[in-house]
């Protein structure tokens, strides 16, 4: 009787770790600058992916302000 081959297990695809908690002085940045400032200049500020600071915003309601829309061609 022949032996039957198994299929190699691979690995999962390893992630970065999350950084963790936002605290006080990254939301405070966050707070102040996100309706003026683009969100890649923002998310360098605080160490963070542009998308973490986009849903960190939604969250926290916060949006681009008008002026900064105009600026940038999309309002």
């Amino acid at each position: 009787m022949a032996k039957k081959k198994r299929a190699a297990k691979k690995k999962p695809a390893r992630r970065k770790a999350a950084k963790g908690a936002w605290n006080a002085k990254d939301l405070n940045i966050l707070k102040k600058q996100f309706a003026d400032i683009s969100t890649a200049d923002i998310a360098k500020k605080v160490g963070r992916k542009v998308d973490a600071v986009k849903k960190k915003a939604s969250r926290m309601g916060i949006k681009k302000s008008k002026r900064y829309l105009k600026s940038i061609g999309r309002a």
